[in-house]
């Protein structure tokens, strides 16, 4: 091949030769051949020049046109053989084929041209790379070198060279220099070769200084020359007005102008600057309204070209906008663009050629059939069509090479390319500069990574500030300013007309990029108006938002004018037609009622919330824009605040104004979730931007809260609701924002209206909540400074009046105790203090609430809390019983300071050593100051303090006026000191006793005796008050006993431990004249505690006085005894280890409760002086009380009550006890006044029926027991007692004997009638007289005391003090009254126990008597005892007519029995007895043995009712007394035979009368009487033979014997009788005269007579 290569021109010859012939095939062969030669590369530089000029031949001949255009191709493109002239002449060639007739070859050639132009540059690159690496020494170029001078080019540089040159003379229809033989040549077609050269070999004119200048001095030029008839052109001017005629613009060139152009600033922008300002001031006069459709169409596509590139745009904005006196191009591009936007809804009346287009139909129309997507404004319809895709500026008109008449273009064309343009332009920039700032902030945080102590700066610019800023900075925010009014004017005039959801998509998110580049460059203007728009779009058209309105007011002030042009940032139209998708109230006053939200509304509100997820931190004060407008649409939609903030869908008060279609329904939760999670991202903000965001929701919130005033309208809670979701994300750094958050809510929760400050509490209350209960690091714990700034807030919201806040406050409390309770520390007193801030205005639901809390930290954070809150929790416990809205609160108030007294009691070690522990730091403070330590009772030690203020709090509550809150505080104040005194310190107890108990004591009295009296009504009408409650004096007399009861209780259980305090005798006087106070009070219930307080106090028994007891208590307890000290540590300088005695420190452990042994003995002496100060007590109260009234008594005085004289009474015995050892007479005689005014003080007729026994009964009520009782202990203390104590003896006999006189005369109380008693209301009482009815109560009473009284006599017959204070006869006496009135005494038992305890007491006194007969102690005695016999036996009452046949049985045979103790203990001892009354006994005995029938008998009961037993045992007495052979005296025998002779004369006048009677009476029997008689008679007959019998014979009289044969034959005279009793009779009366039939062996004699 090689050698083929040298003689190509010969090779080549012979086909050159076939071309020659002009024979078409050997033409084509030969064609071929020489194509296979070149494509191997073997043809030299002649042969192919050679080759060149054949092929011309052919062309001129018009031969193979193809075939030439063919082979030219395949040897320029082969290799580089060809060059200069060949080269030139080959092109030309090509050219001229182009130029043809032939359509095929015209268009073939113009193929062919394009390509070999290429090749010539592609030449020139390749000889430019192999020449890469050799520096050449080029010649300086002078300044204005010659066109042709091109001898430094290399030879392809230098055919470029000269093509180019050509070219460029060929369009400006000048000669061509290299290009010899060009015939014809179209513009157009060099327009397209000079842009495609300059497109695809940028390189070529950039390095070569030669090209270069040819662009500069030849294309500029010719371009601007071309562009002239369309600079000059004005739509619609008539021609004729100009003088000269205006070439038209031709379509074809101009489009291919503006292609050069867009090359040229595409590539060549640094070489031409000055040119490319001219190019582009023209191409933004093209896009003018006056120039024709297809003109400004091409325009606005060329700049779409522009608008691709950014970098560019900012190397215009260098070059020319920062540059003084310089067109500001960009800013005309972008206005331009702007202005055409404009200009397009804008139509002028005369629409030129794209009107002829189907111009648009009307709006309205169109705009509702078609779902083509489009811009419509004011009526102007304009379609939107897909242009180019995005970032790539596809140009439709610019390509339109084989056009010539200017195309027609469609409606809306121009509109889509100038959108596209706009977005492009926006998206460049704006991802150029955010690409450059992210760079820059990578550098930064490198930087600062490697050198952190260095501020990092970025390279100054070179701005005059000598300022921080970078010049990129500067070039930013220069393009920025540059752009954006126009940018604004056009893209909201889009935004309004938009009418298609992926448009509108767009222009929000080039507002919103705009918008957040903005904010990132700091530039607030732009900022703030992009944000602007964005919002007006969200709303209703027409809105009221001051926010907006005075900002965009701002705006459309400036009317932004460019050169000549302006742009108006144009309201927004009202009509568009747009789909309604809600409809709402407006938040502000609007003029109509409702507002309509469309979806493109809904649309710009997600791009709002868009814009402020993403660029919050860049939002700054704009965010005040932001939410003021997300909050009116929240409100529109009905949007309300949910948990936690987050707003839900949900009714609007006012009603069903708010219609929401099912779309908008579907995106609210999406529309609330991106609210949300807008609030959630603050998170990310820097502490500067959370900061604005605060602000802005605080001004929102204050906007919100004057709107509300005044009103009940529903408030918008949207900048409340935000503000708590942003509190609760930014958790962990909620100090720097605390402050003016809660400051903020804290003015919400007072605001008027009701559902604002609910929501201003909850947003609080939620922040507090979760920020104790946020992770924070450090842990709250150890942050104390935290934790309280967390807690205040919920303290001040304390000082609120609205209840429903304090309500939320006190639930959030109780949350925060629940979750958070273990941890709150330092909080407590916050806390508490919350707790404890009631007031009795607040309502019950309140206190309630408040309560529960309380009551939380009282059951399960008493540990948790520092000691010294313990007190405050004691206040506060204190201040809910106190509070007077709800009692069961104040009950269970008082419960819970029980629990606390508990918890004290259980934990006691542990607080004192805390308390001491703060005490000293405390301490040490006050002294570093130089103050005292100022707390409640300061020298107690603390943990004693601790307790008194409890004390003291309950002490309070013991004097509410409330009766159920004193009982309980009442009973809790004595039960906590009686449960856990032993905790205290003795010197503490002094505080107890005087300053808390006598205290208290004190206040009730006082309250109570001057309580009212008045009834009071049931309360509310369901409670019914007990009517021995209804009335405040009766509900203080109860808080009275129970304090007093409380008091005595305590002095009772720890009498040793106060016996040691130094007063304890005035405190117990004190105390006893309280109880003596409360005794005599009027009244019962008070009094008759008081006694039963007495009595406790009083049976403080002392111990066995040793300590054995103690110590085998001990060794039972397993302490060895040496650890028993007696307590000497308790002085009042007390050492520092607490002094509780060991006994207390082991009870307290053991929990057994032992009784400290007694100090020493001196508490003995001590003991005698109390007991006798409770006996004077106990004196003048029982006088005071006893004494009856004086003076007439009308009105009925107060009587004491039974109980209560029971009581008093009951009280003397334990007493007595004590004081015995001096108790005199004196005091004897004081207590038996006191008895006795006890005993005969009436019962009140209300309470008989409970102490009187029923009418049957025989029962002593419990006061006369207990009278009897103290009697009792007396006699019983005599009886053990010295000698010197007996005198008492007869005292008590007195006393006893009074009492017994009672029986039958019922004592009198004062000048009261007991018939004021016996009124009784009870009808059972009414049954009897005034008499029987006091009687019931005092015969078992008086019978008891006789009994007693026996007892008594028989213990004590021979005491020398019974015996000479005549006792025996004082008890004859009293009992004489009982005996005589035998049946008409009150009660049939008193005569029967009268009887046997006189037989009783005889039994015994009669010995006694006969003993001392000779000392005349007794002689009074005697016709005592006579009178009482007679009185007896002889009664003037008659039994009653109801009296059985048994019973009078008995009464005889009791009748007997005292005959019977006249014949044991009387008679045979008659020679010791004075005669008188021995004598008054015969007399009596015969008076009882002549039987004298009463008329009142019934014959059935006429032989019981004689009494013929005793008859019979007084005659058998008579008779032995008379045939006793111990008659010591003769008158005595006398007496007995008299006696018998009466009888027996009696005997037998009665016989004879009866013989007589019963003779007269015939038939007829006798009366029932005399018959009685008859038998009586007999009887005594019979009874007397029996005498006889038994008598020795020499006692018996003779007379005597002579009276009774006498009688024999009137006994035989009566045999005849009728009646068969009286037989019998007389059978037993004959029997005995059996003994007379055989005459006495000694007096025969005698017999007969």
């Amino acid at each position: 091949l090689p050698v083929l290569h040298t003689n190509s021109s010969e090779v080549v010859q012979p086909f050159l030769m076939g071309c020659g012939t002009k024979e078409p095939k050997i033409t084509q062969l030969c064609l071929a051949a020489i194509q296979r030669l070149m494509s191997h590369e073997v043809v030299s530089e002649a042969a192919a020049g050679n080759i060149i000029n054949m092929l011309w031949q052919l062309m001129e001949n018009g031969l193979e046109e193809l075939k030439l255009l063919q082979t030219v191709l395949v040897l320029l493109t082969t290799n580089t053989v060809v060059h200069d002239e060949v080269l030139s002449k080959a092109i030309v060639l090509c050219f001229r084929l182009h130029f043809t007739k032939d359509n095929i070859t015209n268009n073939t050639a113009a193929a062919t041209v394009r390509q070999v132009v290429t090749v010539v540059f592609e030449r020139m690159v390749a000889e430019d790379e192999r020449f890469k690496g050799i520096v050449e020494q080029q010649p300086p170029v002078q300044g204005n070198t010659n066109r042709r001078s091109v001898s430094t080019l290399r030879p392809s540089a230098k055919d470029a060279y000269m093509l180019f040159q050509d070219l460029c003379q060929l369009v400006n229809a000048d000669a061509p220099y290299w290009l010899v033989g060009m015939t014809e040549m179209t513009r157009t077609f060099g327009l397209e070769l000079l842009e495609s050269v300059l497109n695809d070999f940028p390189g070529v004119f950039l390095q070569h200084q030669e090209f270069s200048f040819l662009l500069k001095e030849r294309v500029c030029p010719l371009v601007i020359k071309l562009f002239s008839p369309n600079i000059k052109f004005r739509q619609g001017s008539s021609s004729a007005a100009s003088p000269a005629p205006v070439e038209k613009p031709y379509f074809p060139i101009c489009m291919r102008l503006l292609r050069v152009v867009s090359v040229l600033i595409k590539h060549f922008y640094s070489l031409l600057v000055t040119e490319c300002e001219i190019f582009l001031s023209l191409l933004v006069k093209f896009l003018d309204g006056e120039k024709p459709q297809w003109l400004r169409a091409v325009a606005v596509e060329s700049v779409h070209r522009l608008c691709v590139q950014p970098h560019l745009l900012r190397s215009f904005c260098q070059s020319y906008d920062m540059k003084q006196h310089s067109t500001k191009v960009f800013r005309d591009i972008v206005n331009a663009l702007g202005s055409f936007i404009q200009s397009l809804f804008i139509v002028p009346n005369a629409r030129t050629q794209g009107t002829a287009q189907g111009g648009p139909g009307t709006g309205g129309v169109s705009g509702n059939l078609t779902t083509q997507a489009a811009f419509e404004y004011r009526g102007t319809w304009i379609p939107l069509m897909t242009v180019s895709v995005q970032g790539s500026a596809k140009a439709t008109y610019l390509e339109m090479l084989d056009k010539v008449e200017p195309p027609s273009i469609p409606e809306g064309y121009a509109m889509s390319v100038a959108f596209s343009a706009l977005l492009d332009l926006v998206r460049g920039i704006t991802s150029m500069i955010e690409r450059e700032l992210a760079t820059e902030e990578e550098a930064a945080a490198e930087f600062r990574e490697a050198h952190p102590d260095q501020e990092w700066q970025p390279q100054p610019g070179e701005n005059k500030q000598g300022g921080r800023k970078t010049r990129a900075h500067l070039v930013w925010e220069e393009m920025v300013s540059a752009c954006w009014c126009g940018l604004l004017a056009a893209l909201s005039l889009l935004l309004d007309a938009s009418t298609d959801e992926t448009a509108t998509e767009n222009i929000l998110k080039a507002e919103l990029t705009m918008a957040s580049l903005c904010g990132r460059l700091g530039l607030v203007t732009p900022r703030d108006a992009f944000i602007t728009a964005i919002c007006k779009a969200s709303l209703p058209p027409h809105y009221a938002l001051t926010v907006l309105s005075s900002n965009s007011a701002s705006l459309s002030s400036k009317a932004y004018s460019i050169q000549g042009q302006s742009v108006q940032i144009i309201s927004p139209s009202s009509e568009s037609h747009q789909q309604v998708v809600a409809v709402g109230q407006p938040l502000t006053a609007q003029p109509q009622g409702t507002v309509v939200l469309t979806a493109k509304n809904i649309q710009c509100m997600r791009t709002l919330l868009n814009l402020a997820h993403c660029h919050g931190a860049v939002l700054g004060t704009s965010w005040q824009l932001v939410l003021a407008t997300l909050q009116h649409l929240v409100w529109i939609l009905g949007l309300k605040p949910g948990v936690g903030g987050a707003l839900k869908p949900g009714r609007a008060v006012e009603g069903p104004s708010t219609v929401l279609t099912t779309a908008v329904m579907t995106d609210l939760p999406v529309i609330s979730n991106i609210l949300s999670r807008l609030f959630e991202s603050s998170q990310y903000l820097d502490d500067v931007s959370l900061h604005h965001l605060i602000n802005a929701l605080c001004s929102l919130s204050l906007e919100a809260m004057e709107m509300a005033y005044g009103n009940n309208k529903e408030p918008s809670l949207f900048a409340v609701a935000k503000l708590l979701e942003t509190g609760l994300v930014n958790m962990d750094r909620i100090e720097i924002l605390w402050r003016p958050l809660t400051g903020h809510l804290l003015e919400v929760c007072q605001h008027p209206n009701s559902r604002m400050r609910e929501w201003g509490a909850e947003a609080l209350t939620a922040l507090i909540k979760a920020g104790l209960a946020y992770k924070h690091d450090p842990p709250l714990a150890k942050n104390q400074r935290l934790q309280l700034l967390l807690l205040n807030p919920l303290k001040e919201l304390s000082n609120v009046l609205h209840a429903d806040i304090r309500q939320k406050q006190l639930e959030s409390v109780l949350q925060i105790l629940q979750s958070q309770g273990d941890s709150l520390g330092p909080g407590w007193p916050l806390v508490l203090g919350v707790i404890g801030a009631i007031r009795n205005d607040q309502g019950e639901s309140l206190i309630r609430t408040a309560f529960q809390c309380l009551q939380l930290v009282v059951t399960d954070f008493l540990p948790t809390m520092p000691c010294t809150c313990l007190q405050i929790v004691v206040d506060v416990a204190g201040s809910f019983g106190l509070q007077n809205q709800e009692l069961n609160i104040s009950l269970t108030s008082i419960g819970l300071l029980w629990n606390i007294s508990d918890y004290f009691f259980q934990r006691g070690e542990a607080i004192t050593q805390e308390l001491e522990r703060e005490e000293e730091a405390l301490q040490k403070q006050a002294q570093e100051k130089g103050e005292t330590l100022n707390r409640p009772f300061h020298p107690a030690p603390p943990f004693d303090c601790l307790w008194l203020c409890l004390y003291a709090k309950l002490g309070e509550l013991c004097v509410d006026p409330r009766p159920a809150v004193r009982k309980s505080a009442g009973q809790t104040l004595f039960s906590t000191i009686a449960a856990h005194g032993t905790l205290l310190q003795q010197p503490t107890w002094h505080i107890v006793i005087w300053k808390v108990l006598f205290h208290l004591l004190d206040c009730v009295r006082k309250s109570s005796t001057t309580a009212d009296k008045e009834k009071i009504e049931s309360g509310g009408g369901n409670i019914l008050i007990h009517h021995s409650r209804d009335t405040a004096e009766k509900q203080w007399a109860e808080t009275w006993v129970l304090t007093l009861a409380g008091v005595a209780r305590i002095f009772n259980t720890r009498r040793y431990l106060l016996q040691q305090l130094g007063d304890f005798f005035e405190a117990w006087e004190v105390l006893l004249n309280h109880i003596q106070s409360a005794a005599l009070s009027k009244n019962n219930e008070v009094s008759l505690a008081a006694l039963k307080s007495f009595q406790e106090i009083l049976q403080i028994v002392t111990p066995v006085k040793d300590s054995d007891k103690a110590g085998d208590a001990f060794a039972a307890m397993g302490v060895p005894p040496v650890l028993i000290d007696p307590l000497s540590a308790s002085g009042p300088g007390r050492p520092l280890v607490r002094s509780d005695s060991l006994v207390e420190r082991l009870t307290r452990y053991n929990g057994a409760e032992l009784q400290a042994p007694p100090p020493g003995e001196e508490s003995a002496l001590e003991d005698s002086a109390l007991w006798w100060s409770a006996w004077n007590t106990w004196y003048r109260t029982g006088t005071d009380s006893t004494r009856p009234p004086s003076g007439p008594t009308e009105k009925l005085s107060f009587i004491p009550s039974q109980p209560f004289l029971t009581a008093l009474i009951q009280i003397f015995p334990a007493l007595y006890q004590h004081i015995k050892a001096n108790f005199s007479m004196e005091d004897l005689k004081k207590l038996g006044v006191i008895l006795h005014g006890a005993v005969s003080v009436p019962i009140s007729s209300d309470a008989s029926p409970f102490i009187l026994p029923s009418y049957t009964e025989a029962v002593l009520t419990s006061l006369q027991e207990a009278v009897l009782t103290s009697l009792d202990v007396l006699q019983k203390a005599i009886c053990v007692g010295p000698e010197n104590l007996q005198v008492m003896y007869p005292a008590i006999f007195e006393q006893l004997l009074l009492f017994v006189e009672f029986s039958c005369k019922p004592p009198q109380y004062g000048r009261m009638e007991t018939k004021h008693v016996a009124n009784a209301k009870y009808n059972q009482i009414q049954l009897f007289a005034p008499a029987e009815w006091v009687a019931l109560n005092y015969v078992p009473f008086a019978e008891r005391s006789l009994e007693v009284v026996v007892d008594l006599y028989h213990k004590t017959a021979c005491h020398k003090a019974v015996i000479n204070e005549q006792v025996l006869q004082n008890i004859i006496k009293t009992l004489r009254m009982p005996l005589g009135l035998k049946y008409a005494c009150p009660s049939e038992s008193t005569w029967k126990l009268a009887v046997s305890s006189l037989l009783k007491v005889l039994s015994i006194g009669l010995p006694v008597a006969r003993q001392h007969a000779s000392s005349g102690k007794f002689d009074t005695m005697w016709p005592e005892l006579a009178n009482a016999f007679e009185d007896f036996l002889f009664t003037k009452s008659t039994p009653p007519d109801n009296l059985s046949i048994q019973e009078f049985q008995k009464n005889e045979a009791i009748d007997v029995e005292v005959v019977q103790l006249i014949s044991t203990e009387i008679l045979p001892f008659a020679n010791f007895i004075p005669k008188d009354f021995v004598g008054q006994i015969m007399a009596m005995l015969n008076r009882g043995s002549i039987h004298s029938q009463s008329p009142s008998f019934t014959e059935a009961e006429i032989d019981v009712r004689m009494r013929e037993e005793f008859s019979k045992v007084c005659f058998e007495t008579l008779l032995q007394f008379s045939f006793s052979n111990k008659v010591s005296t003769p008158q005595e025998g006398y007496i007995s035979r008299m006696a018998l002779s009466v009888l027996l004369k009696r005997s037998q006048d009665v016989l004879r009368r009866y013989v007589e009677d019963e003779r007269l009476s015939g038939r007829c029997p006798l009366p029932r009487q005399q018959v009685t008689e008859i038998i009586f008679v007999l009887k005594a007959i019979s009874t007397l033979m029996d005498s006889l019998k038994k008598t020795q014979p020499e006692n018996v009289d003779g007379n005597t014997w002579a009276q009774v044969i006498a009688l024999y034959p009137t006994l035989v005279e009566c045999i005849t009788c009728s009646s068969s009793e009286v037989s019998s009779a007389l059978k037993e009366a004959l029997g005995p005269f059996k003994d007379f039939m055989q005459p006495p062996v000694s007096r025969v004699q005698n017999g007969e007579s």
